[in-house]
């Protein structure tokens, strides 16, 4: 029998972990993991942003063209109940019509458990941790409404925000509620164990413990959701040393901690260097304490009798493109390019990496088929084959939707824009300019149009456009490029 372990990295970019070619960021656990594991280096999200990924992770289901969702209807300003969260279809519970993991290892006894830090998942009328036999949510993350006081003087506040004379955002805007709320959140914090990382794979160490005798049989399924490296980015300043020696670093800047989901010329450049150091001692804090459950997976005697999966949702930009955002028009590289490792039962093809294409949804079944689960009615693959015979490719392509937009890679070309049409798109020649910084869909707007109909094909259902084109201009948790704006 075999256990399985699902590791979910919120907002880990693929180019800043070492074992995908990074040379100054510091993630020694995760680059050990990889020696030991399959490296994927083009597993793609079917749907963004945060929760049509985990709808497709845990349920093996594609989620676009967002038919289980069409009915939905926001409840409050952000999408606090179900529905469209201001124009992100996806965002909602998952349809009943759905096993999820957890449930068919629920009909084959298994001891679950879901420790998750992702508030998202947990906000009333969602249904995430369905089949889970224990479940924790690790309290206050982002605006997350854990401590309603002390209150955070105002003068404290601002220190977190971006000045008025340098532009206003819809980012910024959101921010001096979310900071505000964080900042309640985590003042009572006295060191490193406070830090949401170690409270998430502290626990899921313990649920380890406590669980043995169903895990030595092979009969235990875990799901670990670590929210961080998310913003705000708030690492201990022992990780920000690691890539700051300057005493002065923070002298005469804010102490900008969340995405602007904006330009990134509405920071000086010293805030800008700064965020992204944030940002980078934020995945060693992350590497730190993923090093540290891995550790206790071994010390346990787990390590060979399990399937372990390591995989990140999305990451964020953070100054390309000119901007600090995940956007879904332009969706970037940076953006799209995932983490994901798996470290199959005995170690098996251990250190070998897979460049063909896959999708979150591939992840359901891989874990299923290795613990002789079925995965009956999953769209997804089993990903086992694919690392093992050379010749064997499932895509030749991929597509990725976010609201009314796509993106279509199909490793010669990506195509981003309007499901509808390519007006208003842009296509780059990934070869020639693999951070897709020339457009050149004048050139080539037959291309364009051939990417686009590949996504068309992928829904395998008609596409509702008419359904799609309400979110051309609504937010969708992240803005298109014509929502960000600054103020001069």
């Amino acid at each position: 029998m075999v256990n399985a372990i699902l590791i979910v990295l919120d907002t880990l970019r693929q180019d800043h972990v070492g074992c995908y070619g990074n040379t100054w960021i510091k993630t020694p656990h995760l680059d050990e993991f990889a020696k030991e594991a399959v490296k994927f280096t083009k597993m793609y999200p079917d749907s963004l942003p945060t929760l049509p990924v985990r709808k497709a992770i845990y349920t093996g289901k594609r989620v676009f063209p967002f038919t289980d969702d069409k009915l939905g209807e926001t409840k409050s300003g952000r999408g606090d109940f179900i529905g469209n969260a201001l124009g992100a279809p996806g965002w909602g519970s998952i349809s009943e019509s759905h096993d999820t993991l957890a449930e068919r290892f629920q009909r084959k006894k298994y001891i679950s458990a879901l420790f998750s830090d992702v508030y998202h998942q947990f906000k009333p009328g969602y249904n995430f941790q369905r089949g889970f036999t224990q479940w924790e949510w690790i309290r206050g993350q982002e605006e997350d409404a854990f401590l309603s006081g002390p209150e955070i003087s105002n003068e404290d506040l601002q220190k977190y925000l971006t000045s008025k004379q340098q532009g206003t955002t819809s980012g910024t805007v959101f921010a001096k509620f979310m900071m505000e709320q964080f900042l309640k959140n985590t003042r009572w914090w006295r060191s490193e164990t406070d830090t949401f990382p170690a409270q998430v794979f502290r626990k899921a160490g313990e649920w380890l413990d406590l669980n043995l005798d169903a895990l030595i049989k092979g009969k235990g399924f875990i799901t670990v959701e670590s929210f961080d490296p998310h913003e705000p980015w708030n690492p201990p300043l022992h990780y920000i040393r690691m890539y700051e020696k300057d005493p002065d670093w923070e002298k005469g800047c804010q102490k900008i901690t969340h995405s602007l989901y904006g330009p990134a010329d509405i920071l000086s450049e010293q805030e800008l260097k700064n965020l992204k150091t944030r940002y980078a001692a934020e995945v060693s804090l992350v590497d730190t304490w993923f090093g540290y459950f891995i550790e206790y997976i071994k010390r346990i005697g787990i390590w060979d009798n399990s399937i372990i999966v390591v995989v990140s949702d999305h990451g964020h930009m953070l100054g390309e493109h000119g901007l600090i955002a995940k956007a879904a028009n332009p969706l970037g590289r940076e953006v799209a390019d995932l983490v994901a490792m798996i470290r199959f039962p005995g170690g098996e093809m251990a250190g070998k990496t897979c460049d063909k294409f896959c999708y979150h949804h591939d992840i359901a079944a891989t874990i299923c088929n290795a613990c002789k689960i079925s995965y009956k009615d999953m769209d997804g693959k089993d990903l086992f084959p694919l690392v093992k015979d050379d010749k064997l490719n499932y895509y030749d392509h991929v597509s990725i939707a976010w609201g009314g937009s796509v993106a279509v890679y199909n490793n010669d070309f990506w195509y981003n824009g309007y499901i509808w049409d390519i007006e208003e798109g842009s296509l780059f020649d990934v070869k020639k300019d693999p951070k897709l910084n020339k457009n050149i869909i004048s050139k080539a707007p037959d291309k364009a149009k051939e990417l686009l109909k590949l996504c068309w094909e992928d829904a395998r259902e008609p596409i509702d456009m008419d359904f799609m084109r309400q979110f051309k201009d609504r937010l969708g948790c992240t803005p298109v490029t014509k929502g960000l704006t600054r103020n001069d």
